[in-house]
């Protein structure tokens, strides 16, 4: 498989915000906002669901730092982190990344959905996931 982000990372490619061992950051070709950035595990993993919990956690906190910069360097009111992983998700590269898009009162746009899923579920989602989280071990 030739996954674009691999191959910006193997190419040195982009234009790099930071680059580390386990995670990396780099401006995407069509930016949504000044200082919009892809935090992107730098080994391949396709998605959520087969990353490891340890690239997730430094993905998280690479993701944390850079919101606290665009808050502190770019002036930003704050920032949304998107991501979508799997099909159905809209993920539009199989490459684990999270958007990390800085936000101002007067940047006149939206990243939140404008409607609710026409998905309809047979019973209730939420004792469903509840009862599967209670039964993980979390000791």
């Amino acid at each position: 498989m030739d996954c674009t982000f691999c191959r910006l990372i193997r190419e040195d490619a982009a234009r790099w915000v930071t680059r580390g061992p386990v995670v990396s950051a780099f401006v995407p070709l069509d930016p949504l906002a000044p200082g919009h950035t892809l935090v992107v595990p730098t080994s391949h993993w396709t998605d959520i669901f087969d990353a490891p919990p340890q690239v997730l956690a430094q993905a998280m906190t690479l993701v944390q730092l850079l919101a606290e910069k665009m808050r502190s360097e770019l002036k930003a009111g704050g920032v949304n982190i998107l991501s979508a992983s799997g099909p159905g998700s809209e993920q539009s590269v199989p490459h684990l990344h999270f958007h990390v898009v800085p936000r101002w009162s007067d940047d006149a746009f939206t990243t939140w959905p404008a409607h609710q899923s026409r998905h309809r579920f047979v019973g209730d989602p939420v004792t469903q996931l509840a009862n599967a989280m209670a039964a993980i071990d979390t000791t």
